[in-house]
């Protein structure tokens, strides 16, 4: 009987301790917009890792959970976001190693991702290498509040209605390719992301097309100088990284 016992303790206990990664969705920038699930999967993680761009350069996801993760260890990771001078594969795969050599210490690991787990999530990469070369790590995946989300909320801007198709798509570099984007004889909903540098021109072609006083423009959401409001009324030709575009293209 005592060892039966013995063995059923050692089975639960070797289950529960076993490491694991959670990649835990932190919102668009506001604190207050944490999932309860989030800040649950931070709070009883032993390790955290985050995204940053660059040597030296802070990190958003950790800045909006920074009261939670305070007294836990915590590692950055470059993520290459478009950056040239990085190798996207060794990042990926490097990462995945770092992440996999905590968790088969049997801790509970967590990866912060800004925004939503499903919207242009680098995470999605290391998730991918991870499930790929080390099938056994067991991964959660909690989702958040997105920046197109909050941006409609704020906005008053109804993503989709009853007969609409709604498209998310990645800002382009060419001009001509984003004034056949917005062609006005085919309605739809659109949600321009990563605008950015690209806006100085895209406002003008938006111009062009009668389209900017119905475009929202959302920047920074949930951060310092929080922008929300038509895109007429930007007046910077200049945008940051954090911005979006909601349209519809049909000119009723």
């Amino acid at each position: 009987m005592g060892k039966i016992l013995t063995f059923i303790k050692k089975l639960f206990f070797s289950k529960k301790d076993k490491g694991s990664l959670t990649i835990i969705a932190v919102g668009p920038g506001d604190p207050s917009l944490l999932t309860i699930e989030a800040v649950k999967a931070i709070k009883q993680s032993k390790v955290v890792f985050y995204p940053i761009s660059g040597k030296d350069r802070d990190s958003y996801s950790a800045k909006i959970v920074n009261k939670f993760i305070k007294k836990k260890k915590q590692i950055p990771l470059i993520f290459p976001m478009g950056i040239e001078e990085y190798d996207s594969e060794y990042i990926w795969k490097s990462g995945a190693k770092k992440i996999v050599d905590y968790i088969n210490k049997n801790l509970k690991v967590a990866l912060l991702c800004l925004g939503d787990t499903s919207i242009y999530a680098s995470s999605f990469y290391l998730k991918k290498e991870i499930k790929k070369n080390y099938p056994q790590i067991r991964i959660t995946t909690l989702p958040g509040i997105s920046s197109l989300s909050l941006a409609a909320a704020l906005g008053d801007f109804q993503l989709i209605k009853k007969g609409e198709t709604l498209n998310i798509i990645e800002c382009p570099d060419d001009k001509n390719q984003f004034l056949n984007l917005i062609d006005t004889r085919s309605k739809k909903v659109l949600v321009i992301m990563k605008v950015g540098k690209r806006w100085k021109w895209v406002k003008y072609a938006l111009q062009e097309k009668n389209l900017l006083h119905k475009a929202k423009l959302a920047v920074n959401l949930g951060m310092e100088n929080q922008y929300i409001g038509d895109a007429s009324e930007y007046l910077s030709e200049e945008l940051p990284y954090f911005s979006l575009i909601l349209l519809r293209t049909d000119l009723e």
